[in-house]
């Protein structure tokens, strides 16, 4: 029975990765993103939702939670590769996060809003809020972070790939 967990959790989060990396492309691809950017930035997107997936699948995690560390993630790479591809944050960040964002929370906050459930309405709607809410706070975390740790990860691994070639 584990055998069969373990091959359906890692197939489901193969195919999620794959979801979240075209997810993020499509949105770069629609927000101008240069075409250089696009591998990485889905890559970013990928990771982070395919994080998300299996913290909220295995119930290792809170939706909020597990939002809340896929940000994180989604965040911390975009820092890494923004230094690392020499621009801006955005790029990756806006992209990564783009399969975190609780559209259809607030799809159906609206709808069941103007179908006159209000109860359900607040339900979904805190709920969206609360993964907003940890979507921000993860993302103001990581930039929190000073530049200098980012370059300096980036210059360790230049040096270190400069002394391999030598």
């Amino acid at each position: 029975m584990m055998d069969f967990l373990f091959e359906n959790t890692v197939t489901l989060t193969i195919i999620q990765l794959f979801a979240g990396c075209f997810g993020s492309i499509a949105f770069s691809i629609l927000y101008g993103v240069p075409r250089k950017y696009y591998a990485v930035g889905g890559l970013v997107g990928g990771i982070g939702w395919a994080a998300y997936f299996v913290l909220d699948y295995l119930d290792l995690a809170s939706v909020t939670v597990a939002t809340f560390i896929a940000t994180l993630l989604v965040a911390f790479l975009s820092r890494l590769c923004a230094v690392w591809q020499k621009c801006p944050v955005t790029i990756f960040l806006i992209a990564g996060i783009f399969p975190l964002v609780p559209g259809a929370g607030i799809y159906w906050t609206v709808y069941y809003l103007v179908m006159g459930n209000q109860a359900e309405a607040g339900a979904r709607g805190f709920t969206a809020f609360k993964l907003v809410m940890a979507i921000v706070i993860g993302i103001v975390m990581v930039l929190d972070i000073p530049n200098k740790f980012f370059r300096m990860m980036s210059k360790e691994k230049r040096e270190e790939d400069r002394r391999g070639r030598v």
